[in-house]
């Protein structure tokens, strides 16, 4: 699955679970996608629900913002440099963030980073549209 793709799937249960939510204020739909909650709720949301696994060891692990709005991704790539393809980064240069890189790609990889599941970071960049908060994820290719 290409990120494309599974930007727009994930967009679609986030938009979904929304639509459920719609009664609720905005400090009770941050606190409806804790962990804990997403698991016995929506456990379709992530494949690590099922295994009641955490994606990043936090206590209090938000999933609202289940991707973050500060990487960035081209399918095709975003650059090369000679056979190394840059499909994706982190606009911030998060310094808990790292790439994988093979021998022909590099990708990033968020798995150490917090940012975005902090409830703190998801009241300040709030919107009930994912995919607003999400709008510069996809880049066009440099």
């Amino acid at each position: 699955m290409n990120y494309s793709t599974w930007f727009e799937a994930h967009g679609q249960k986030h938009k979904n679970i929304m639509k459920k939510l719609e009664a609720l204020s905005d400090d009770e739909v941050i606190a409806y996608f804790r962990f804990e909650n997403m698991v016995e709720k929506e456990p379709d949301f992530c494949f690590l629900y099922k295994e009641k696994k955490k994606c990043h060891e936090m206590e209090v692990l938000n999933c609202y913002l289940c991707a973050c709005p500060h990487f960035r991704f081209n399918d095709e790539g975003l650059s090369k440099e000679g056979n190394q393809v840059l499909y994706s980064r982190c606009s911030i240069e998060s310094k808990e963030g790292a790439q994988f890189v093979s021998d022909d790609a590099t990708h990033q990889d968020c798995s150490g980073c917090t940012v975005p599941h902090h409830e703190a970071y998801i009241k300040k960049h709030f919107s009930r549209d994912w995919f607003s908060i999400m709008r510069k994820v996809k880049q066009n290719q440099v």
